[in-house]
């Protein structure tokens, strides 16, 4: 049977084509390109016989997901093939950024600048075994394997069901994952099918520098940011010592975050990264000779079994702790100038804050001071976070200077399936069959470290540990939703299995080319021929 992408050359092209398709989160691009993996999509025969089972759903800013069911009559068991098909930025690709987003002539283009490449690069390109270009990697080949994946499965009536979940924004906050779970239960529903597995298709990610190593992946990372603002009393510079700026008091809770082994977690032998800082900055808009008196920091923590409630708490004691240093230090600098201080700092939760506005104002002239803050277009939902925040501290000086801490988006919970018997035999068959055909070893690692949509099924969280994020994430319910119900149905367990490649996110993002159309479609599809499946009575 002549297959549309059956061969590795119809599946090269398939990627080159689909990367040409420039799908920049939050860009025009992002946008079209539904549009365009849908009409491929409708060239397979069976979905012209079947249109009414591909499906385009809305998400936000005019983007859609897009699902693809092939629906064998007599099967239950259902695979979810998950993959996303936004990119980032490409600025620096620098005077080469017109061919980001052409694979050959962006590889050959490569050969110019050579020399500003890294050693590994460099002996990448001169193999002539790897294919360059934004979304070649991440994760645009995974989608292009999943698409001829299907194809087969419906040409070959494939006795187990097939669900393609392709989405956008991923790289950012993740909305076409969290607006597409519920249309899964909606097929589940509609067509009697049971979810079995939810198989990701992001591509393997280095270890370190170098690494040369493939890896499958029987779980996802948990990414979740604890976050604050720090309000102080504003002063003139030339009467420094009548206030305390924001930026004093931030810089003793980033110190202790910066790093803070508290929040490491090992599990299954694998260690999250430590917290890092991803924004600190003042909210002054202009220069003046005031002080700056508001400050906001977004601090990055990775999970593997931490609850959204468990961090909280361990950020709660540090802030604490950080408020009391920077008291401390405070006091001796008031008794030597012989001066009285502004203030004692607190540290207040966000919940507790819309707790004492809500007393002091009512409801609706509180929701008047927030309404103005969600209707700028402009503004993200980090930024959103802290205006809003700002807002109410404004309103309530009288409880300055004060660290308000709280959640601002994205959440990623943390899941994994390394203890599920179906997802233990998958791995065991690829793995065997990829030394077996191919004398290439695939490792497997527990917790996915490039964070995934695969944190947003089988949310296993029993405790109602996501109430404290919904408490304290200024913009939840608002600009930003969780759907925490909904995943708790979406059971099945979860496993991610892609195609090699380097460099995510880098100028130098490439792919291997046997690997990814020769090997990995092979191994994929003996792999879900080879699970066992429960078929309609």
């Amino acid at each position: 049977m002549d297959l549309l992408w059956g061969t590795p050359e119809k599946l090269q092209q398939l990627l080159c084509e689909m990367v040409g398709w420039n799908s920049i989160t939050l860009s025009e691009g992002e946008v079209e390109f539904a549009y365009k993996l849908k009409d491929k999509l409708e060239q397979i025969p069976y979905f012209q016989n079947n249109p009414e089972k591909i499906y385009l759903g809305e998400v936000n800013w005019d983007r859609q997901y897009v699902t693809a069911l092939y629906k064998h009559p007599e099967a239950t068991d259902t695979i979810v093939l998950m993959s996303h098909f936004d990119t980032v930025q490409t600025g620096e690709y620098g005077d080469l950024e017109p061919l980001a987003c052409n694979p050959r002539e962006l590889t050959e283009a490569m050969k110019g600048i050579r020399g500003e490449l890294d050693e590994y690069a460099q002996a990448d390109l001169d193999s002539g075994e790897y294919l360059f270009g934004r979304g070649t990697m991440d994760m645009k080949a995974g989608l292009a394997m999943h698409m001829a994946t299907l194809e087969k499965a419906a040409a070959n009536e494939w006795r187990i069901n097939l669900v393609l979940l392709s989405v956008p924004d991923e790289e950012v906050n993740s909305a076409g994952m969290r607006y597409s779970v519920s249309k899964l239960l909606d097929l589940e529903r509609e067509y009697g099918l049971e979810y079995i597995l939810f198989l990701n298709g992001e591509p393997s990610f280095a270890q370190h520098p170098g690494d040369q190593d493939h890896y499958i992946y029987s779980g996802s990372i948990g990414k979740i940011m604890p976050s604050a603002m720090f309000y102080g009393k504003e002063t003139h510079v030339g009467e420094p010592l009548s206030g305390i700026t924001s930026s004093y008091i931030s810089t003793y809770l980033t110190h202790r975050m910066e790093w803070n082994p508290t929040f490491k977690e090992t599990v299954y032998g694998e260690t999250t990264p430590l917290p890092v800082t991803l924004t600190q900055r003042d909210i002054k808009e202009f220069y003046s000779a005031q002080t700056p008196y508001r400050t906001f920091a977004l601090y990055n923590v990775f999970t593997m079994e931490h609850s959204a409630e468990q961090v909280f708490d361990l950020f709660e004691k540090v802030a604490e702790e950080a408020a009391a240093h920077c008291m401390e230090d405070y006091m001796v600098m008031c008794n030597n100038e012989n001066i009285e201080p502004v203030g004692v700092i607190r540290v207040m939760r966000y919940e507790d804050l819309v707790k004492y506005a809500l007393d002091k104002f009512g409801i609706e002239y509180f929701n008047d001071l927030i309404r103005d803050t969600l209707m700028h277009p402009e503004w993200d939902v980090r930024e959103k976070s802290m205006h809003i925040t700002d807002i109410l501290l404004v309103n309530c000086q009288e409880l300055t200077p004060a660290i308000i801490i709280m959640f601002a988006p994205p959440y990623y919970p943390a899941v994994n399936s390394s203890e599920d018997e179906l997802v233990k035999r998958c791995i065991g068959q690829i793995k065997e069959n990829a030394m077996a055909k191919f004398g290439h070893e695939l490792n497997q690692i527990h917790y996915f470290n490039g964070i995934s949509d695969l944190s947003y099924v089988n949310y296993g969280e029993q405790k109602d540990g996501w109430i404290t994020y919904e408490a304290n994430t200024p913009v939840y319910g608002d600009a930003y939703r969780i759907p925490f119900q909904t995943m708790k149905q979406l059971k099945a367990p979860v496993l991610n299995i892609g195609q090699f490649g380097k460099d995510a996110h880098k100028r130098t993002e490439r792919l291997h080319i046997k690997n990814a159309f020769e090997q990995m479609p092979v191994l994929l599809e003996e792999m879900i021929l080879s699970i066992p499946v429960k078929s309609r009575l």
